[in-house]
């Protein structure tokens, strides 16, 4: 495995030398998309060796360490039951269970594409002196994120234990198809926006005000239908799925928060998610399945024609 750390230390040229004695790479726009996905299963090990580099680092010198990625989305549980179910009343039951379900695949995806923006950039040392297949630095900031999501749907599913909340047991298989969905999504946008930052400089920035925008855009402090059926009302509730990573959210919800129309104390029946079958999400899920593929063939083919002057630019 390569020694990512020590080659940082010594301005790349261990790593320089490990490569170049293991074979030889030649930058070019012109290398298929295939072959550019089985170098990156060739240096697996080296993206492993990123993730955990990233895991290290974030925490460096941190008495809790990892622990801190579980007290966050626990804190924003207590101050949201606390303020949206005690004091402002909400009318989403358990909406703290609610909300984390979104949130914690919102967290994944946005810290992923915020973190692969800037990882060409943030290597230029290593970019501009070592030959390997540099899509690997935008994978590893989704790989180190995907860590960090695990940790906190822990806090999740305790979350669930606790409030005593069983699951949607018939949706709970349609998570993994989920997960692969998401982890795509933003490996296609990770490597895209990373190759572009590097000639761009602004996207960096640009991307915060597109992650804010994009996050209201996406049903996870308020519930699906509140907009959607306004919008079927109007035959365009399909507009509303163009978001690839609405159909994601919503299967979380569906499967662990599992409160699709409500009774309310009041005995009103409030609608919050949609009450489809199991193979409506699956199609849903099939949809955004295809288009992150293609999305990620276009960025890889996309990084392709801007690797080659990268180091020029860095």
């Amino acid at each position: 495995m390569l020694d990512w750390q020590s080659a940082q230390e010594d301005g790349g040229e261990a790593l320089t030398q490990r490569v170049s004695r293991d074979r030889l790479q030649v930058v070019s726009s012109k290398v298929s998309v295939w072959t550019r996905l089985l170098r990156i299963w060739t240096y697996r090990a080296l993206l492993l060796s990123l993730v955990r580099k990233e895991l290290s680092v974030k925490y460096k010198n941190s008495i809790l360490g990892f622990a801190w990625s579980m007290l966050n989305p626990a804190l924003t549980l207590i101050v949201y039951y606390v303020v949206f179910q005690l004091v402002l009343k909400n009318g989403i039951p358990q909406f703290a269970i609610f909300l984390l379900c979104g949130l914690v695949i919102w967290n994944f995806f946005s810290t992923a594409l915020s973190g692969a923006t800037t990882s060409v950039v943030a290597n230029a040392g290593i970019v501009k002196k070592v030959s390997f297949p540099r899509e690997v630095l935008p994978l590893a900031s989704v790989g180190s994120s995907l860590v960090f999501f695990f940790l906190q749907v822990i806090v999740l599913v305790i979350a669930l234990i606790i409030a005593r909340d069983l699951p949607a047991f018939t949706y709970l298989p349609l998570i993994v198809p989920a997960l692969v969905d998401l982890v795509l999504l933003a490996a296609a946008f990770s490597v895209f926006l990373s190759a572009v930052n590097v000639y761009f400089r602004d996207t960096q920035h640009l991307l915060e005000i597109v992650l804010m925008a994009w996050f209201w855009g996406t049903p996870v402090v308020y519930a699906y239908q509140t907009i959607a059926v306004p919008l079927a009302h109007r035959h365009i509730g399909w507009i509303y799925l163009l978001n690839p990573v609405t159909a994601v959210v919503l299967t979380f919800q569906r499967a662990l928060y599992a409160k699709v129309s409500p009774v309310l104390a009041t005995g009103s029946v409030m609608k919050i998610l949609p009450g489809n079958s199991p193979v409506w999400y699956l199609a849903q899920l099939a949809i955004v399945f295809v288009v992150s593929c293609v999305l990620l063939v276009i960025a890889l083919a996309i990084f392709g024609r801007m690797e080659g002057n990268f180091a020029e630019e860095l």
